[in-house]
């Protein structure tokens, strides 16, 4: 059995098509389908590492959520992961390839099509409909002959294509109207309707221009989805929100720091502290935005050296000394918990041009960057000391090519396997004000979380909620609140008869 398929294209970056796709995959699974995304090239900072140890994107990871289903590499068969200006890692299949320029990149074109349209072929022998994502815009002209991820895959595998325009930015009707007239005769077939996105209004206002804009394109306008602030989704690449305050009402509220730079990854680790409402989150780069919080957390990044470089010409680094002489308390996570220790070396110029940095050392360790890249999920079990109760499962999974050599003696926050050494997975400094850890999608893990939160709030005196978030939960209402969200104003029986189910 083949999979139907259906592909969400956009007018651009960033209109909506991974969270329309999540949508999509959602309404289905919960109509009785077994349902798969997929997305052939990404471009992200934000990434996941499955249970085979492939590194995916974190959008096709909400979007698998979404249909009740475990990542597979088969959803993201090619990851870009910036380093610089102009140079990404290549990921293929979950495994680091090569470093390229935007212009050598296109030397594999021949190689990668057959890579993204093997991935797409096995995954439609295991679903019974397959939601394919776009990227970007079909009718970016000056690519259109190293496309991998729009119209090739459409027309390769067949599939009936809605795009989605943002109101939001204005100028949707040109912006779809023009994306449309660009596209060749055959594609603009393919195109079976249009979904506008993210109005807010009188829609009685719209509607005029709606039947004009059919009438001149000859397609319909399969729904007008509603502007809601505060839906959650992983985001592939850019900062949703630079702040995410407490609700108003919330008992023992925190107020948590999160130093952003320019190669900032895997900010999603952060999304359960985002999203809880005792909890106030604030991106900040500069010194005079960083008060005096309960909480700093020094996030992933791509480049660590470049990153540390671009804090210290900040005066960022002497900020966060000084608070966290004042009371604050430090969590370093991969390329953060990096920073904290007194030296990263790259003499292979892994990630950056610069062969070393001094760190904030806050641990006394350094770190060497090796071609070699980790990727893998872990299951440990926390230890018992005055933040943990101990015995407590910690899922989550690294993504580093930085190994750690430790020069002092720390305790650890996990107990694992006999022949590595736990100091790898996480430790906390002398007078527990300091956590550094490899770990991503440590604080998803509800018990942990909690944990670790009754400690800060009992160090800085707050007082502790009556109710602790549930994450997991939160999750999953979001995904149906996403699914309900599509049906109240997407007509799904269209879209179902274009998928042909």
């Amino acid at each position: 059995m083949t999979a139907k398929t259906l592909m969400i294209q956009g007018t651009g970056s960033g209109v909506g098509k991974s969270i329309l796709t999540a949508a999509i995959c959602r309404y289905f699974f919960k109509s009785g389908y077994k349902v798969a995304p997929f997305k052939a090239q990404n471009m992200a900072l934000n990434s996941y590492v499955t249970k085979n140890g492939d590194e995916m994107g974190r959008a096709q990871v909400f979007q698998a959520e979404a249909c009740g289903i475990n990542p597979d590499v088969l959803m993201n068969p090619i990851l870009l992961k910036p380093s610089g200006d102009n140079n990404s890692q290549v990921i293929l299949m979950g495994k680091p390839s090569e470093s390229r320029n935007a212009k050598n990149y296109y030397d594999l074109h021949k190689k990668h099509k057959e890579v993204v349209l093997s991935a797409l072929r096995k995954l439609r022998e295991e679903y019974d409909i397959v939601v394919i994502e776009g990227a970007g815009s079909p009718a970016e002209i000056n690519l259109k002959k190293w496309d991998l991820v729009n119209m090739f895959i459409a027309e390769q595998s067949d599939t009936p294509v809605i795009i989605v325009g943002d109101i939001d930015r204005g100028g949707v009707f040109a912006w779809m109207k023009g994306t449309y007239d660009l596209l060749t005769q055959s594609e603009k077939d393919r195109v079976q309707g249009f979904i506008i996105n993210k109005f807010r209004g009188d829609i009685d206002l719209l509607m005029p221009g709606v039947k004009q804009f059919e009438e001149m394109v000859s397609k319909p306008v399969l729904g007008i989805i509603p502007y809601s602030k505060n839906l959650v989704v992983d985001e592939e690449d850019s900062i949703p929100k630079w702040s995410y305050p407490a609700d108003p009402e919330a008992e023992g509220v925190l107020d948590v720091a999160v130093i952003w730079t320019p190669r900032i990854s895997n900010f999603t680790d952060l999304s359960p502290l985002a999203y809880d409402p005792s909890i106030s989150v604030r991106y900040i780069n500069h010194p005079s935005q960083i008060a005096n919080p309960d909480l700093i957390i020094l996030p992933g990044s791509k480049n660590t050296i470049d990153d540390l470089i671009y804090l210290r010409q900040q005066g960022m680094e002497n900020a966060i000394l000084s608070c966290h002489n004042k009371g604050s308390l430090i969590i370093g996570i991969c390329g953060g918990f990096q920073m904290l220790g007194y030296i990263i070396r790259d003499p292979h110029n892994v990630e950056s041009k610069n062969n070393e940095s001094t760190g904030l050392e806050l641990f006394d360790f350094e770190t060497t960057f090796e071609s070699e890249k980790l990727t893998r999920q872990v299951e440990l079990t926390t230890v018992k000391n005055n933040i943990f109760k101990g015995g407590s499962s910690c899922h989550g999974y690294e993504i580093h090519m930085g190994r750690t050599t430790f020069r002092t003696s720390y305790r650890s926050l996990f107990t694992c396997s006999e022949d590595e050494n736990p100091m790898n997975f996480g430790i906390i400094n002398q007078d527990e004000t300091v956590l550094g850890t490899y770990l991503h999608g440590f604080l998803d893990n509800n018990l942990f979380r909690q944990e670790l939160l009754y400690f800060i709030r009992k160090q800085r005196n707050v007082n502790q909620p009556s109710k602790p978030f549930d994450f997991t939960q939160f999750r999953q209402n979001e995904l149906d609140r996403l699914s309900d969200l599509l049906t109240d104003s997407v007509n799904m029986k269209d879209v179902s008869k274009i998928i042909g189910v």
